[in-house]
């Protein structure tokens, strides 16, 4: 077997794997759905660092170009609103 968690070791990494393989179908997908939202999370509070004067609705199309890429987010959700410049 390759380790494939490089600051794992290789009887940790085992163990690991052998319970991902008892765990449930059901608890598994149940896992990857919280994994999902807590990345949603995370890209939502970096943007909303980036942009704090953005409206929610401006976050969530932000967060779109970032999971679909920017030509299907525009294609799906139309264009980004334009940002007035800021002056120094």
């Amino acid at each position: 077997m390759n380790p494939t968690l490089s600051d794992t070791s290789p009887e940790a990494e085992r163990v690991l794997i052998d319970l991902m393989r008892q765990t449930p179908v059901w608890r598994r997908l149940e896992i990857v759905a919280e994994m999902n939202e807590t990345v949603k999370l995370l890209i939502l509070s970096g943007l909303h660092q980036r942009h704090p004067d953005a409206t929610p609705d401006e976050l969530r199309r932000r967060m779109a170009d970032i999971l679909l890429g920017p030509q299907l987010a525009t294609h799906a959700y139309g264009p980004l609103p334009t940002e007035p410049e800021r002056v120094p």
